[in-house]
């Protein structure tokens, strides 16, 4: 194919996925999805069900698992004779399409004439699914039908006739029906903004060439990232992380990889991963298999996702292990080990193209949910909050402060639509300084806020990374550990579990403070630049003890400016410091 015809229709589709991303955001009535962003949309093969684009607002980890989701409606929906022109199937189940109940499913077929041009599908997140949990995080359950409503693949639309009694059935089973009845209207009037965008672009080109730069862009994403590979030195490289616990026992689950270059083929193993959990610290095969091409992308951002991306990476799970979960294992807190996957797949590859690899970035999404029923209208709602935190630092620059999670990429809800939409009172919502790993370049600092009840409400949490750290690479430093604790009764205290507690009831006045991790560090925080170090001082990013314990900092003058101190570094005698501290480490 024509190299720039090739460029300008990969262009179209994935500006067609991200109109769609946008439809829905605008769209939607959940905050979970209008302010959170917790969703994705992607353009697939007719006859392969391999990415052909997908939105780039919309959340990774949706991005990959949405390949195997239309991959395995697409064979049901053979077996019950094909798509229909206005056909639209849905579903939820984790073990067919990936992540966890509340991340709901619709995939659609676009016909040009009676021709199967291409599908589509749409992820949204449900503020609510049933279950015993109010918002679906419930760190202690142990089967997936105590998690919530569980949707096979079943068609919605059936040639453009909805299945009411469907949808009766699905605002029976939650606590938010109104809600989640727009949202799923909204889901579903996506597929016209794609259907358009498609059509628009046969006018310009024509079925057969569509036809065939879609094959044309899985080949050279096969390519490029074979040429990536191939970069690698030849070699296995093996690491091990581990989760707090699984939120019913208290002791730590492995998550151990040993990834194996061979010219242009990389193969991941992940024997020795501990044996599926009690609680719903589990993956489907699919969502692992998801988790490992995030962490690939990350590491080589500039090539195009599509199905032919990841065919050169062979990915080994073992049967009966936590990221092969088979009906009926609970899968809630999926997003905890996805964070893993990522960073012991960072770990495992900085051994081998450090240039190219972050430090593990504060690893848990850390969900806060909030219900109840508001005094002010007696209607029940659900508050999500997910966490932000510190990026990994790489050999390019520090790490991201206050990101979004590199697993989901949900953003924060706003303060002032949560103050409005819920009883709640954030009395804080700041950097936490301190919290990055040490390094040559610095991880990045993560968030913490205090949110006051103003009325009885229920709260639950699902988070890790407590008991072990962000870790660094190349040297550098670990992060600061997670942090959950409640004010209640005139006390405060930490869940026995550290990060993971299930309906915890808040009475007016009442509160809880979490603080995310940072972001490991990367390289010998010995060698960073003394200006930045005074820099990172003077802008809260780290504290004198560390700047003088990790760094060999010689502070020459400090003053006070408000609430806070201004310091000015001696470099002369920082430098002489740390060379006797590299002199005593020898």
């Amino acid at each position: 194919m024509d190299p720039v015809t090739i460029s300008v229709v990969r262009g179209s589709l994935e500006q067609i996925s991200d109109e769609m991303d946008q439809h829905l955001i605008r769209a939607a009535i959940s905050p979970i999805i209008s302010e959170t962003n917790d969703c994705a949309h992607g353009i697939f093969h007719p006859t392969t069900g391999e990415t052909i684009a997908q939105g780039r607002i919309g959340l990774p980890v949706f991005l990959a698992s949405m390949q195997f989701t239309v991959q395995n409606v697409l064979r049901i929906a053979e077996a019950e004779g094909g798509f229909k022109p206005g056909d639209v199937w849905i579903l939820n189940d984790p073990y067919v399409g990936g992540t966890h109940l509340q991340d709901v499913q619709l995939v659609a077929p676009f016909f040009h004439g009676d021709r199967l041009v291409a599908l589509m599908a749409s992820t949204g997140h449900w503020m609510d699914i049933g279950g015993s949990v109010a918002g679906g995080w419930a760190p202690t359950e142990t089967e997936i039908h105590q998690e919530g409503l569980l949707i096979p693949a079943v068609k919605l639309y059936d040639g453009g006739v909805r299945n009411d009694a469907l949808v009766k059935m699905f605002t029976a089973n939650v606590r938010l029906p109104e809600e989640i009845a727009g949202d799923l209207s909204a889901m579903v009037n996506v597929f016209k903004v794609g259907t358009r965008g498609l059509e628009t672009l046969i006018e310009r080109y024509g079925v057969e060439t569509l036809d065939a730069c879609l094959d044309d862009m899985i080949q050279r994403s096969e390519r490029q990232m074979r040429s990536y590979i191939q970069d690698i030195p030849d070699g296995s490289y093996a690491f091990e992380d581990m989760l707090d616990n699984d939120g019913i026992d208290d002791a730590p689950l492995a998550l151990a990889i040993r990834v194996t270059v061979a010219g242009d083929r990389m193969s991941m193993d992940f024997t020795g991963t501990s044996p599926s959990c009690k609680g719903p610290l589990n993956l489907s095969r699919n969502t692992a298999l998801s988790s490992c091409y995030v962490a690939i992308k990350h590491i080589f951002p500039d090539v195009p996702v599509n199905g032919g991306t990841f065919r050169p990476v062979e990915i080994v799970i073992p049967e009966g292990s936590i990221m092969a979960a088979n009906y009926p294992t609970p899968v809630g807190g999926y997003l905890e080990i996805v964070g893993k996957v990522i960073d012991v797949v960072f770990g495992a590859l900085s051994q081998a193209i450090p240039e190219r690899t972050p430090a593990a970035s504060f690893g848990t999404t850390g969900v806060m949910t909030v219900s109840g029923r508001n005094p002010r209208s007696g209607r029940f709602y659900v508050g999500v909050f997910p966490y932000p935190g510190g990026y990994g630092a790489t050999k390019a620059s520090d790490g991201l402060i206050h990101g979004n999670t590199p697993q989901s990429m949900a953003n924060f809800m706003s303060i002032e639509m949560s103050e409005h939409r819920y009883p709640v009172r954030f009395d804080y919502f700041r950097m936490r300084g301190d919290s990055g790993g040490a390094g040559w370049h610095r991880g990045g600092c993560g968030s913490e806020y205090r949110i006051e009840a103003r009325a009885d409400c229920t709260v639950s949490v699902l988070g890790d990374r407590v008991d072990r750290p962000p870790f660094g690479i190349v040297g550098g430093g670990d992060a600061a550990a997670n942090l959950v604790e409640f004010e209640t009764g005139g006390e405060t205290w930490t869940p026995a579990m550290r990060s993971k507690l299930e309906k915890q009831l808040l009475h007016a006045g009442e509160a809880v403070h979490v603080a995310s991790p940072g972001g490991g560090g990367f390289g010998n925080p010995l060698d960073r630049d003394v200006a930045e170090v005074e820099r990172d001082l003077n802008l809260g990013y780290i504290g004198r003890d560390t700047a003088e314990r990790d760094y060999g900092a010689v502070v020459a003058e400090e003053r006070s400016l408000g609430d806070r101190s201004v310091y000015k570094l001696d470099a002369d005698a920082t430098e002489a410091n740390r060379l006797a501290h590299r002199r005593a480490a020898e």
